[in-house]
């Protein structure tokens, strides 16, 4: 059964929140005093391509490069870490967003046979990452969570594997010497929410994060068809969820955009810790807790602005009880929208329906 206090009357100002935002800006200061003005004083290591999607470029840091597009692309973000710590010459280019066509019809372009190292983390959002959120913050009574749920999980056993083996192939026709590391999602959720204006109920929860297991598999067994190699960071981000404490992914936060994705810790002692060990390189001298300067990654990046403007961003959208559909799903479920406590007690009544049907 779905237990919900309400702790505040804003998403972002609960007493466990307040600690992620203080660990956050904590975070932000202590990488902060790192980062230079130029390139690393040593790029000398090899060219490095970051390409994919929002949980590459860094959506969920609250601090991006000012490049004229919407990929949120972030110094604190792991390529970033990464490349600054290894000495390596980095050239940007995940965005949020980006689905495999995306990434195939406007970032294959930056690799060459010279390119070194390659990341990429890639699939969400063919899955429909954003949407399926979105369907399962509401309240039971008014969503279709399972259905959502069954959708992703059948693009990404059906049709994902062949889009993944056709780029992963492409990738390896346009950069023939690279080190190629593919990289996954973890797990957002702990089995609880924590958040006042999200409906997840443990058992949406315990599919959520078992759809991201799913994602996994599949991109892990396409790498390794390939010969790439791949990086899951699972096992970092446990006891690191939406509501634990600290948390490295963000709950429901405002602005909106910023939900459900890694922060600065997430980042930096998520994935940057499990993705790092995997280029098999030295750490820079004197460059191990450097990031990468912003304005070298925005340089970088104008010359692909105009193709990085038409990716659509993702858009998770918060739950929205005044709405028309909204209303009409309060009347057929005999919800009284004026009561948090009838709210409330509904969802937790068809949520307990919904969970006997996903069995």
């Amino acid at each position: 059964m779905k237990s919900k206090p309400v702790r505040s009357s804003s998403p972002t100002s609960s007493p466990g929140r307040r600690r992620a935002v203080a660990a956050s800006l904590t975070g932000l200061i202590g990488v902060g005093a790192a980062v230079g003005l130029g390139s690393p004083a040593a790029a000398a290591g090899g060219s490095y391509v970051a390409l994919g999607d929002s949980y590459s470029s860094g959506t969920g840091t609250r601090s991006y490069i000012s490049d004229g597009t919407s990929c949120q692309r972030s110094v604190y973000a792991y390529p970033s870490l990464d490349a600054a710590s290894l000495g390596l010459a980095l050239t940007f280019r995940a965005c949020s967003g980006a689905t495999v066509a995306d990434v195939t019809n406007t970032q294959l372009s930056a690799l060459s046979s010279s390119t070194a190292y390659v990341t990429i983390s890639v699939g969400g959002n063919d899955a429909g990452f954003a949407d399926v959120l979105t369907e399962c913050a509401q309240p039971a009574w008014m969503s279709n969570c399972n259905g959502a749920i069954d959708g992703a999980q059948s693009i990404i056993n059906n049709t994902l594997p062949g889009r993944l083996s056709t780029l992963y192939s492409s990738i390896r026709t346009k950069a023939p010497n690279a080190k190629v590391i593919v990289v996954g999602y973890p797990r957002i959720f702990n089995g609880e929410d924590c958040n006042a204006f999200t409906w997840f109920s443990p058992t949406e929860e315990s599919r959520l994060n078992a759809t991201a297991d799913l994602l996994n598999s599949r991109t892990s067994s396409a790498a390794a068809a390939r010969g790439f190699a791949f990086v899951n960071p699972t096992s970092k981000f446990v006891g690191h969820a939406v509501c634990d404490s600290p948390e490295w992914l963000n709950g429901l936060s405002s602005p909106v955009s910023e939900s459900y994705h890694p922060n600065v810790a997430g980042h930096r002692d998520g994935y940057a810790v499990v993705t790092k060990p995997a280029f098999g390189v030295t750490l820079a001298t004197g460059s191990g807790s450097a990031t990468y300067s912003a304005d070298a990654i925005a340089g970088g990046n104008r010359r692909y602005a105009a193709a990085d403007r038409t990716i659509a961003p993702e858009r998770f959208v918060a739950p929205d009880l005044t709405t028309p559909e909204a209303k009409g799903a309060a009347k057929r479920a005999g919800v009284d929208l004026r009561s948090r406590a009838s709210i409330d007690a509904a969802d937790r009544t068809w949520s307990q329906r919904q969970a006997a049907g996903a069995r």
